[in-house]
């Protein structure tokens, strides 16, 4: 009993002792400095050219004060959908300001393979009128407050791939033209030089680019003195960026398919590139 009482009389004194080292050794009072993340905001951007309407989707950072680089995305066979609109709302967290463009007018997407096969057929069959809407997305969003003047980029995803490649082959003002398994047509007949960098990102596994086609572009590319990379991916196929493409190709019994490993390298080397070639 002797013992319990004297624990009883020692513990109240050692707690009272360690709360006063304790305090005695409390750090003083730190404000922590708290900043606010990308707040995306978007807009139906119009253009008009040729007497016909466009409608992109812009996006950029709100609460970034200072005018940022600008990046054109152009759509996949099925027009202007949620995909890209996703990929540019990426873009403009980054410190972007990213244009979706609308290369089929009247921002119509495709329902059916066979719809979207003669929205882009129409398109490239006719690159002159192409180039004029692209022309047009250029200038109108170069007028952008919230765009910098150091020059733009462009990437595309599969129709869209293909369409940047001749935007670079017709020697287009851009720094960079990046394409996501884009279908290497040579659709520019009056090829100019072009200054920037061509990155091609490929899957090794696509049956819908052949080895030939993609060699026969990125010749042609050079030829125009463009600075050209192609990697290819292996066991990645058609649409590898896309986390759709698997359910889609599955509906429609199309060579699709989502490959995370290829989206993720490629995607980062794209902002490498565009962190080089605006940011720089």
């Amino acid at each position: 009993m002797r013992t319990l009482l004297l624990l009883c009389c020692l513990v109240p004194g050692l707690l009272a002792g360690t709360v006063q080292a304790q305090s005695a050794t409390q750090p003083a009072e730190v404000n922590v400095p708290i900043a606010w993340g990308p707040r995306i905001e978007s807009e139906v951007f119009t253009y008009t050219t040729g007497g016909d309407t466009y409608q992109g989707y812009l996006a950029h950072n709100a609460h970034d004060e200072t005018p940022r680089p600008a990046v054109l995305i152009v759509h996949e066979w099925w027009g202007l959908n949620e995909y890209v609109k996703r990929r540019a709302d990426q873009l403009a967290a980054l410190g972007f300001v990213a244009l979706a463009v609308d290369m089929y007018g009247n921002g119509q997407i495709a329902e059916h393979p066979d719809e979207a096969g003669e929205f882009a057929q129409r398109v490239m069959q006719d690159w002159p009128a192409a180039r004029a809407r692209l022309e047009a997305a250029i200038n109108e969003l170069s007028t952008h407050p919230a765009v910098a003047d150091v020059g733009m980029a462009a990437i595309g995803y599969c129709f869209g791939g293909g369409v940047v490649m001749n935007m670079a082959l017709s020697g287009m003002p851009l720094e960079a033209a990046i394409s996501f398994h884009g279908s290497p047509t040579l659709a520019a007949r009056n090829r100019q030089e072009f200054a920037g960098v061509v990155q091609i990102h490929n899957g090794a596994a696509d049956p819908l680019v052949s080895e030939e086609d993609l060699t026969a572009m990125g010749e042609a590319l050079q030829a125009q003195s463009a600075d050209v990379e192609i990697i290819n991916y292996h066991g990645a196929t058609h649409a590898f960026s896309n986390p759709d493409a698997t359910a889609v190709g599955e509906e429609f019994g199309l060579p699709l398919g989502y490959d995370a490993a290829a989206d993720a390298a490629s995607w980062q080397a794209a902002l490498l590139l565009l962190d080089r070639t605006l940011n720089d």
